[in-house]
């Protein structure tokens, strides 16, 4: 080892005396070879500012550009031919590789003013007229025209993107053409001359802003967007251009040049000529290998055997690292063992510190795995189901709390919202359900259940935290039962109040029944063969008798107490009932009704008898605030209208008298009301019907005069009407 280490000093001490000696041999004229991939006077006029600017900052040496074209490139660097190379990564790779050269700088491009980027990519383009090409699959069996075979925007990206679809360039192409340099490719797609082309990124924009080319005359095959590169491209991106350096130039020279290149301001001439925002730390270029790793390209093309005695004399130093390195990983695995003992001490420690909090928290709260078994529970738990811990824990949560129904019917597990967050990790949270006590009773629940996550942030199973509303369901339950009882006498109410026409709607039928069967009476007491005109006599009795109990029908139907569940109900049949029950009142008092229905909303779910009630309310509200008005003016408009896909709107407009802005905002108030007679509920109950079904009534003054009360209902859905029309039809 003494020796090992003596050895490398004499190796730096020979290092140090040959670099200044080459610092001292320097020839004073230094070159720059840079890859001509747009021609060479374009070359020479984007970099020579470059060059001049690093003679300025070391006027000790003249800096000269040196335009290399692809084939160029391996020869001036092989024969030293120049001191810098600036070429793109693919040939940097194989010049790393082949000649030792190192990077410097990384180039770093320039968008606009002020919009800088360190890398670049490919674009794949054809005529915007070449309506048989869109994607990369349609390249196959066209012709295709690329920069060089070295390229690596103007083709090797390119090839990358193909190889992907099964496509090589150079067996499922037509035709594959080298231009040279990209705006020749550019031209020869534009001019018909090929059906694709390949170049880097930033030409086309390039040649737009020189008036070179119309970017809507091409289409960008395989566009990749991304926000934070501005440039059309179709391929991944890589790092920028690297200047580098030739292994004979010293490295006292490279550092002043580096060091030049980093201090060039964003906004100089030599920066400005070239079309970049300066340089920067040398990226690292491994995509690159990785890249022509992929495609086998040179230096990757041969890999030649490694034997175990060149791995020796390579690593044998390698060698000597490792074994350090074993006594270092060793003396850290007996630190990590006596940590991981410290830390499962605190771990249990913490466990305890969590169970106490969970005990004093007044909700019950249990874990579950992912097969529906329980892993923790609290003391709340245990109080409010009766099950104890060692009952509870390892036993299936469902078939212990949670498998029957609040009427008793079976709770199949796979409907369980507590199951359903195992399986797809979203949390949940159910406001009405019930628990079932180790006794047999129930217990009315709100819970929400939560997945919990473990290391690699993966699901594990899930926490339920639930509360008994057990208490709260009776009161809303009571609540209910009052509601109905109002919403019962407001009916009787109303029912009271509409007896005079009921009256007349009934004494109207009788008596034409009274005299029809006198005259019945008469005609059989004559003895005279009047057979025909008895039957039609009989048949007008029958149909008024109809008339009656249809009416008598009505009565009851509103009257009634008793609720049924939300349903398919006809907005028509609705409206029937409440026609038949003001039409003599709307006639007595000449108000002029208007029924506008929508055509394509027919029926709505709801409970009927409820809604018919508060259109009912709406429409003998809109009759009486039209009294004081002239008659011809009494117009009453009960309207329909869709609402997006799943609702109907429900509108009776009046022309009355209307109300002022402070009565408006209290009018659903209960015991607020106009009327000399009124209770004041009609409305307060309608408003609570309607927040039942899931809106409100809204009221608002019409522009003509009068007011408007609108609500909502939720329609019945499509594929419901279809399968109960077909139903019906067959």
């Amino acid at each position: 080892m003494h020796l090992f280490l003596r050895f490398l000093q004499i190796l730096l001490a020979n290092g140090c005396l040959l670099a200044m000696t080459q610092l001292y041999a320097e020839d004073p004229f230094i070159s720059i070879g840079v890859l001509s991939h747009r021609g060479d006077q374009f070359t020479s006029n984007t970099w020579d500012p470059t060059a001049y600017y690093l003679t300025t900052q070391l006027p000790e040496y003249d800096f000269e550009i040196v335009p290399l074209d692809f084939d160029e490139v391996d020869e001036a660097v092989r024969e030293n031919k120049v001191d810098f190379i600036l070429v793109n990564p693919g040939i940097y790779v194989n010049l790393e590789y082949k000649y030792r050269v190192s990077r410097l700088a990384t180039m770093i491009n320039l968008r606009g003013d002020d919009a800088s980027y360190q890398s670049f990519g490919g674009v794949i383009f054809t005529r915007s007229d070449n309506n048989g090409i869109h994607k990369l699959e349609d390249v196959r069996g066209k012709s295709f025209m690329a920069v060089d075979a070295t390229s690596l925007g103007g083709f090797q990206m390119a090839w990358r993107e193909f190889n992907t679809k099964g496509i090589n360039p150079y067996d499922d192409f037509s035709r594959l053409d080298f231009g040279g340099i990209h705006d020749d490719v550019v031209q020869s797609v534009i001019e018909g001359k090929v059906d694709v082309g390949t170049v880097r990124t930033d030409i086309l924009e390039r040649m737009a802003s020189t008036g070179d080319l119309n970017l809507d005359d091409i289409r960008i095959i395989n566009w990749q967007n991304d926000d934070a590169f501005p440039f059309r491209h179709s391929t991944r991106l890589y790092p920028e251009w690297p200047f580098s350096k030739v292994q004979h130039t010293s490295d006292a020279l490279a550092k002043k040049v580096a060091l030049a290149l980093f201090q060039m301001p964003h906004q100089h001439p030599a920066a400005q000529a070239g079309n970049y925002a300066g340089w920067d730390i040398p990226l690292d270029y491994q995509q690159v290998h990785e890249f022509f790793q992929e495609l086998k390209l040179p230096p990757y093309d041969v890999i030649g055997g490694f034997t175990l005695k060149d791995a020796i004399k390579k690593y044998w130093y390698w060698a000597i690292l490792a074994l350090v390195t074993l006594l270092i990983m060793s003396a850290i695995t007996s630190a990590v063992v006596r940590r991981n003992k410290r830390l499962k001490r605190l771990q249990r420690r913490m466990e305890k510190h969590y169970e106490h909090i969970l005990d004093s928290v007044g909700d019950g709260i249990y874990g579950v795995d992912l097969d529906g078994n329980c892993t923790f529970i609290n003391k709340a738990m245990e109080h409010l189901t009766g099950w104890k811990k060692d009952e509870l824990m390892g036993a299936h949560q469902h078939e212990l709390l949670h498998h029957t129904h609040a009427d008793g019917s079976p709770y199949p597990a796979s409907e369980c919202p507590v199951y359903a967050t195992s399986l797809d990790h979203i949390s949940r949270y159910v406001d009405d359900d019930v628990f079932w006590k180790k006794d047999g009773s129930s217990i009315y629940v709100e819970y929400s259940c939560t997945p919990i996550k473990g290391t690699g942030d993966k699901v594990i199973g899930s926490v339920v935290v639930f509360r008994d509303i057990t208490e709260r369901k009776l009161i809303e339950e009571k609540n209910l039962e009052h509601q109905m009882q109002l919403t019962h006498v407001a009916r009787l109410s109303t029912l009271g109040e509409m007896a005079s026409g009921i009256a007349h709607e009934l004494n109207q039928p009788l008596t034409v029944i009274n005299n029809y069967s006198r005259a019945c009476v008469r005609m059989l007491e004559s003895n005279k063969p009047m057979q025909e005109q008895c039957s039609d006599v009989m048949e007008k009795i029958s149909k008024q008798a109809e008339r009656a109990g249809a009416v008598i029908k009505q009565i009851r139907h509103f009257v009634k107490k008793d609720i049924p569940d939300k349903k398919a109900v006809r907005i028509s049949d609705m409206l029937d009932v409440i026609i038949d029950l003001t039409h003599m009142e709307m006639a007595h008092k000449q108000v002029i009704l208007e029924v506008n229905l929508d055509p394509y909303v027919t029926r709505v779910v709801a409970q009927d008898t409820q809604i018919e009630q508060v259109i009912l309310n709406l429409v003998r509200n809109g009759i009486e605030a039209m009294e004081n008005i002239p008659e011809e003016q009494r117009h009453l408009i009960i309207k329909t209208s869709r609402q997006g896909d799943d609702h109907v709107e429900f509108r009776v407009t009046d022309t009355g008298t209307g109300m002022d802005e402070a009565l408006m905002e209290q009018i659903f108030d209960p015991f607020v009301t106009t009327k000399q007679q009124g209770m004041g509920l009609g409305l307060s109950i309608s408003q609570g019907i309607i927040e039942a079904h899931g809106d409100q009534i809204n009221i608002e003054e019409n522009l003509q005069g009068g007011m408007s009360f609108y609500f909502k209902l939720p329609v019945v859905s499509e594929s419901l009407e279809i399968g109960e029309r077909s139903f019906n039809d067959g």
